[in-house]
């Protein structure tokens, strides 16, 4: 494989517990609770923009709010680069210069960056988010996007990801994807070519030698 393609809320920053607090307190504040349980299983995966048409509406007055209010938070507690495991930042760094690399996620860009870089793993060829395509996961546009930046086919990459969205996107790009365990059931993860239990210097080892 010539690039590997990484989704960062929960593949690359293990953040989603986080981000779930976080959309809980924003959507209490407007009067539309979200359990946990909901979070995980209906908006999990989606970009910011989906998150907040999804629970509050499309055109909500306090959307915009909401998504400053989001990254807001996040800044404050994971701009510290802390949310990404030593296994994941070791099997970033090995893959360095062995492959083509991006970021493909449906977060801010800001705060993607911002986490790659207090975490020593500013290593990518290309980071791309949700504001620079039209429609987010699961549409295939993020990882086609990500292709061309990187100029590299379909079957040439491999995407890694952690929830149902983001599978559904990399495999309508024609990518072949990992699954990484954690964040959703793993019957939700069942387009996915494989699931493994940790995103470590194995896998990518043996992505690379494929």
């Amino acid at each position: 494989m010539r690039a590997l393609l990484f989704d960062f809320n929960g593949t690359l920053s293990d953040d989603e517990a986080l981000q779930c607090a976080i959309y809980q307190r924003l959507f209490a504040e407007q009067g539309r609770p979200l359990t946990e349980e909901q979070y995980f299983a209906e908006l999990a995966g989606l970009s910011d923009v989906e998150i907040v048409e999804r629970w509050l509406g499309t055109g909500h007055p306090a959307s915009v709010e909401v998504l400053a209010g989001r990254v807001r938070q996040y800044q404050e507690t994971a701009a510290d680069g802390s949310t990404v495991a030593p296994g994941v930042r070791e099997a970033v760094l090995r893959a360095r210069g062995r492959a083509r690399l991006a970021v493909v996620s449906g977060a801010a860009r800001s705060e993607v960056e911002s986490v790659l870089r207090a975490a020593g793993i500013d290593v990518f060829d290309a980071v791309v988010v949700a504001a620079d395509v039209e429609h987010g996961k699961p549409a295939p546009d993020i990882y086609l996007h990500a292709l061309e930046l990187l100029e590299v086919r379909a079957g040439e990459a491999v995407a890694i990801e952690d929830a149902a969205p983001g599978v559904a996107s990399a495999k309508a790009a024609g990518l072949y994807v990992v699954a990484v365990g954690g964040t959703a059931a793993p019957e939700r993860l069942e387009l996915a070519d494989e699931v493994v239990p940790v995103l470590d210097v194995e896998l990518v080892d043996r992505l690379l030698s494929l």
